[in-house]
């Protein structure tokens, strides 16, 4: 007996798998390649905020995601007994100009205001913030506590176990059998599915590109800097991305993109010139037209459900994406904000 399939394990499908298991509903979840084997089952790991100002229900939604994420994965470790790789580490960016400081400032006001006193957002001395700190050019760094790191592959790993261990099946290979209520978490693949069926673009696969190294900096803060993101992970590696390309030869293979960018990085934190390269990733990325999850009534399936277009704030947005999405298919309570409707993209 099974009362809600979910057809994908990435993120987003198993997410909406664990927050129905544990409102009581008997879960399925098929995947024809294996849990993470997608976008999923990245390297980088970042979860953070957007900027804090003109805050609205989308900014709202993933505050409420991030500051919940504590307890959710730690929830997901108990039950499953893996470990998901997550800590709230907090974040650095450099600060390179007069004009980058006014709006730094500018945002630890507003953060002040939105994130309530959960986290913070402050603008310090490079030489205030540690060994593990990045160049600026201004001598001064924001530091914001909202940030958090997981470790991708690790965190599917433990949703998938924990499902079962909830009494859920996680299903490997093709499965044509779509028991009780259906969602379709199956990222790039069905967002083409849907545009070719509509006769027009509702999104598209960005490529990304990533690299571990083998650097022990375990506790230390996130990095961003512009495009370049650096991410210390729980078992002693650091991870290093992303790109966003729209345009390129092969969908999962690595090239200059990536050793440009991790030259980059080295710039930002001169420590991982000497680090080993352990990884080097790539794989495409669902993104909606709208640039916000799609989430709600399948536009093309009739009675189903879809949860797709994650793109780079997926994990981030995971805990809250799987409960608004158990309210709907459970309990037909609707509380999907409008951007983030399969509307929006279509």
């Amino acid at each position: 007996m099974v009362d809600v399939t979910v057809i994908g394990a990435g993120v987003f499908g198993l997410a909406t798998a664990w927050a129905c298991a544990k409102r009581g509903a008997r879960v399925r979840v098929i995947d024809r390649t294996g849990v993470a084997a997608g976008c999923s089952g990245g390297v980088v790991g970042m979860l953070s905020p957007h900027a804090p100002e003109r805050w609205n229900d989308i900014k709202e939604f993933q505050f409420q995601s991030l500051i919940g994420g504590e307890r959710y994965w730690r929830e997901v470790e108990e039950v499953s007994g893996q470990m998901s790789g997550y800590d709230r580490v907090g974040r650095l960016q450099p600060i390179d100009t007069e004009r980058a400081l006014g709006l730094a400032r500018e945002r630890a006001d507003n953060a002040a205001e939105h994130w309530r006193g959960q986290a913070t957002w402050q603008v310090i001395e490079a030489a205030g913030a540690g060994d593990w700190c990045p160049q600026t050019a201004t001598g001064l760094v924001i530091h914001e506590t909202l940030s958090a790191r997981i470790h991708p592959r690790q965190a599917c790993h433990a949703l998938a176990a924990a499902i079962r261990a909830m009494g859920g099946e996680i299903v490997i290979g093709e499965a044509s059998e779509r028991l009780g209520k259906t969602v379709w978490a199956t990222g790039v693949a069905g967002l083409q599915e849907i545009s070719a069926r509509l006769g027009k673009q509702v999104g598209n696969g960005v490529k990304g590109q990533a690299a571990i190294l083998g650097l022990d900096a375990r506790g230390a803060p996130i990095t961003s800097a512009g495009d370049v993101l650096v991410v210390p992970h729980a078992d002693g590696t650091v991870a290093v991305g992303s790109t966003s390309e729209r345009e390129y030869a092969s969908p999962d293979q690595t090239d200059d993109q990536l050793e440009d960018l991790i030259q980059r990085a080295c710039a930002v934190l001169p420590m991982l010139a000497s680090a080993p390269i352990v990884e080097r990733w790539a794989n495409l990325r669902p993104r909606a037209k709208s640039r916000a999850p799609m989430l709600g009534v399948h536009p093309t399936r009739e009675g189903d459900f879809i949860a797709n277009g994650g793109f780079k704030i997926g994990f981030g947005m995971a805990p809250k994406v799987g409960e608004v999405m158990a309210d709907l298919v459970l309990d037909r309570v609707d509380a999907i904000p409008e951007r983030f409707r399969p509307e929006a993209s279509l």
